[in-house]
């Protein structure tokens, strides 16, 4: 649960209506982000909860992506995991706010004692079911591999990225909530037309995509070609979402994870 007590899955309408109609009250910053992440709370009808609000202008400008898109990136995720019915990005929302228009996405709560799926562990001690992504060593030389578990819920995200072309899925940007799902965070840099797919989670790189992935993009492919792609030209160029539905056929075609580029960083720094 956030701390309105909205589930993002179960009460998704709700959590929608708070977060574009709630009066928003910050709190502070997030430091650690690249782009002006600010902390929030929502209120509207006596229900609160915290939020996520990024206001364009506070989008550090980048070489490959336009100036002032990153909010609309990220609602375009959100509208494409809807879509899929995994319900793996927290309801979001592009709205006016105290810095001006940006988006703004429920708050996920972790559990203190949720266990982390993505992280660096002693390279002689991986956990069972885990795949080891890269080497790394500590500032005393002990070696260490960043890895991730295999786990059906992680299979999934990876599949959404590959679809939305996300260029950084850090380990960070992969929240347990306190339901048990997981859910990713921060895809303000995706759906490029080039190829950018940065991301820890290579574990199943050209493995078979798991029956109910197949499924999904099936629908998808029809959603993308329909209403959703209606929705997403909001947000989106005619090129981006003509790419996305190419993406979406090229994993239905080869029915497989992809692989990691060879022109293109395939993890993300700093991967957590």
């Amino acid at each position: 649960m956030t701390s309105s007590g909205i589930q993002p899955r179960q009460d998704g309408d709700a959590a929608l209506r708070l977060l574009r109609d709630g009066e928003l009250t910050l709190e502070g910053r997030l430091v650690d982000a690249s782009n002006a992440t600010l902390r929030g709370v929502l209120t509207l009808d006596g229900v609160s909860a915290h939020c996520v609000y990024k206001p364009v202008r506070g989008e550090r400008p980048l070489w490959d992506f336009p100036d002032g898109t990153l909010a609309g990136r990220e609602v375009s995720a959100y509208l494409v995991s809807r879509a899929t019915g995994w319900d793996l990005i927290p309801p979001t929302v592009l709205r006016d706010g105290p810095f001006g228009p940006g988006s703004c996405q429920l708050w996920i709560d972790e559990p203190a004692d949720a266990e982390p799926l993505v992280g660096f562990v002693p390279a002689d001690a991986l956990p069972p079911r885990w795949f080891a992504i890269a080497a790394a060593r500590d500032d005393d030389g002990t070696p260490y591999a960043l890895a991730h578990a295999d786990d059906p819920r992680l299979a999934r995200l990876a599949v959404l990225d590959a679809v939305i072309n996300n260029a950084d899925r850090k380990g960070g940007h992969v929240l347990v909530g306190p339901d048990d799902r997981i859910y990713g965070v921060d895809h303000g840099v995706s759906f490029h037309v080039e190829g950018k797919l940065r991301t820890v989670l290579w574990g199943w790189a050209g493995r078979q995509l798991p029956p109910d992935a197949v499924q999904v993009l099936d629908t998808l492919a029809g959603q993308v070609a329909g209403p959703l792609g209606e929705e997403l030209a909001e947000h989106l160029t005619i090129s981006e979402i003509a790419e996305l539905a190419a993406r979406i056929d090229r994993l239905r075609d080869t029915g497989r994870f992809p692989l990691p580029s060879e022109d293109w960083p395939a993890v993300p720094w700093p991967p957590i």
